[in-house]
């Protein structure tokens, strides 16, 4: 078996060890009832309503790292970033930016794929109110730390978020990786680079920052070329 195969392979059991996993009751109930009483506009449509993998390709030097699934986007289509506000956003910025095949995610079977590029949620369920608590981070976190070691080519992680840019911290921490001194501090357009990693920060792509303003698509693309030069420096 090729290398490529084998990271396939090791990708997709950890996809099935995520999508399989209870540890957190409060998730499990929620993503299942939402799953059942469904938002109106998607009254027709059966949703996903299970722990949702990470996307992307297993030999990829960029991690993107968000939150947790919408509850009627990802928990709903079973893809990340998929069906809902921030996928909309998100998806054409990568696009125009090399990082997916097209500009639009709105469901499982809708023929995207990511470009060196791997989206993986310090949550794999949807929480109320888009919060999870600290112990559904901690139960979540194994995940992360697979996702560390199993993405041998990985140079650059993209947080979005504040959740997200200390769950990767944390996790770095945790996996070996020295931080800098002061702590690295979330802002959006951040740049640190802890041991073999280029670390940077977003605002999350969520219709509350990019309706008001506070993130706006030249914000993002200038901060993905930057991605991209660091991507190419660190080839």
């Amino acid at each position: 078996m090729s290398r490529k195969s084998q990271g396939q392979a090791e990708f997709d059991r950890l996809s099935e060890s995520i999508v399989a996993c209870t540890r957190c009751p409060r998730l499990v109930e929620y993503r299942q009832r939402i799953a059942v009483q469904r938002r109106f506009a998607f009254k027709d449509q059966t949703y996903w309503g299970r722990p949702v993998p990470s996307a992307g390709d297993p030999s990829a030097p960029l991690l993107i790292v968000g939150l947790a699934p919408g509850a009627h986007g990802s928990n709903r289509t079973g893809r990340m970033f998929t069906g809902d506000g921030s996928g909309d956003f998100l998806t054409p910025a990568l696009y125009r930016a090399g990082f997916a095949n097209q500009p639009n995610s709105e469901h499982a079977g809708d023929g995207l794929m990511l470009k060196n590029a791997c989206i993986v949620a310090v949550v794999h369920c949807a929480p109320p109110e888009n919060k999870p608590t600290k112990e559904e981070i901690l139960n979540c976190r194994p995940h992360l730390f697979a996702h560390l070691a199993l993405l041998q080519d990985l140079r650059v992680i993209l947080a979005l978020g504040k959740i997200a840019f200390d769950g990767i911290l944390d996790a770095l921490t945790v996996t070996g990786t020295a931080l800098s001194s002061p702590r690295p501090r979330f802002e959006h357009g951040a740049h640190y680079r802890l041991g073999r990693f280029s670390l940077f920060s977003s605002y999350h792509p969520s219709r509350q920052n990019t309706q008001t303003g506070r993130l706006t698509a030249r914000m993002f693309d200038r901060l993905l070329a930057r991605v991209n030069a660091e991507l190419l420096r660190s080839s």
